[in-house]
């Protein structure tokens, strides 16, 4: 039987690694629909390498260079928002939402469709929109499996036992580049250190909040939404080896971990095939040659975003959409060399007091988180200004 595929995000790291486990599939996969964001070039490449039926850039002034590189394929061209949301609505078994941000909401929720698998590698959908898109998912009778590596291994290790004998969830984090720095120190810290992560191979997003902890925070709030557990049984241990991807730990004392190599394939490669196995050849775990993992609490202190994230979860209603906008307005700032490193948290922080003053109400649709993205984006930019001077 051959799984139809369609990937938002295809020229970025979960696009990459996703279409070379199809490659490896020996026939059982098939694409249907390809977005990227703007790489014209490697978008049309790959969409004449998998004979997708449709490829899709996200920018629309693209467009014309698109539909020239496929001229003569046969393929589909379409550019934009409109373009977005048919990709995420053409026909498929599986749609592997990768869209780093909150510009993959839209797309991502569109998505949902009766009877569907959705690989979910967007996280910012279940910060921004978390309590919308389950209840979309449930109504449509749809499949979210987490692409992340982290939220995949609480997946798994959920077949464990019933959901209601579930105590607790812990998520591991690397620490990133500036685990053992002192604060003195982080404060100083350049984007291009920022972006040279120990373990892992990602985008600059995500390697920035990989840095600061956030990327951490919104794994909270997402785990928060796929699993139903709150955040009181919610935890983080710092894993420099990035091994023990996390752990589910059942009322009978019973603690399940979910380890593997850092390599996003092979949770891509499980939401892929679920509910069976695909038949690859990941690098393989070597414990003995390992000879030891090492587990910390995170510090607080030197880590403010953790804090904040969880700060936004426990408040509930628009501040987990508030955090993550304020944060992507703060990442873009640091990799610009406008606020300084520990400019990030202190801005998030910020526009999550002044949003709360506002009484800014829960999401209730798409163009509801959309609205409040946008606010406190507004917000954010407003306060610039002030770090960046601070900064300097």
């Amino acid at each position: 039987m051959v799984t139809r595929v369609s990937i938002l995000g295809a020229t970025g790291s979960i696009g990459a690694s996703t279409l070379e486990l199809m490659r490896a599939g020996d026939g059982r996969y098939q694409v249907g629909a390809l977005a990227a964001r703007r790489d014209v070039k490697r978008l049309a490449a790959l969409a004449r390498e998998f004979r997708a039926e449709l490829a899709v850039v996200a920018e629309a002034e693209c467009y014309g260079a698109l539909k020239e590189a496929l001229a003569g394929s046969g393929i589909e061209a379409a550019a934009g928002r409109e373009g977005l949301l048919a990709a995420a609505e053409a026909p498929a078994d599986v749609v592997v939402a990768g869209i780093t941000g909150a510009a993959g909401l839209e797309p991502t929720l569109a998505s949902i469709q009766p009877k569907r698998r959705i690989a979910l590698a967007n996280k910012e959908s279940l910060v921004c929109a978390g309590r919308l898109f389950m209840r979309k998912a449930a109504e449509a009778n749809a499949t979210v499996l987490p692409a992340d590596s982290e939220h995949n291994a609480v997946f798994q290790a959920m077949t464990a036992g019933p959901r209601e004998a579930v105590e607790r969830i812990t998520l591991t984090a690397s620490g990133g580049p500036f685990r053992t720095f002192p604060k003195e120190r982080i404060a100083r810290v350049t984007p291009e250190e920022a972006l040279r992560h120990p373990t892992w191979s990602m985008g600059a997003k995500i390697s920035i909040d990989s840095a600061t902890l956030m990327n951490k925070g919104l794994e909270l709030i997402e785990a928060h939404h796929l699993f139903g557990i709150p955040s009181a049984r919610l935890g983080v241990l710092v894993h420099p080896q990035s091994i023990v991807h996390a752990l589910v730990t059942y009322q009978d004392g019973a603690v399940i971990a979910g380890l593997s190599v850092p390599d996003m394939r092979i949770p891509l490669a499980h939401c892929l095939a679920w509910p069976e196995r695909i038949g690859w050849q990941p690098p393989r775990l070597d414990l003995a040659a390992l000879g030891s993992l090492t587990f910390e609490d995170p510090d607080p202190g030197r880590f403010p975003a953790l804090a904040l994230a969880r700060q936004a979860l426990e408040a509930g209603g628009a501040a987990p959409t508030v955090l993550n906008a304020a944060n992507e307005v703060a990442v873009e700032a640091f990799l610009g060399r406008r606020i300084g490193f520990m400019g990030i948290p202190a801005l998030v922080e910020r526009v999550l007091a002044r949003a709360e003053l506002q009484s800014i109400a829960e999401p209730a649709t798409v163009n509801d988180a959309l609205a409040v993205d946008h606010t406190a984006r507004m917000m954010a930019t407003n306060l610039l200004l002030e770090f960046a001077v601070k900064a300097s």
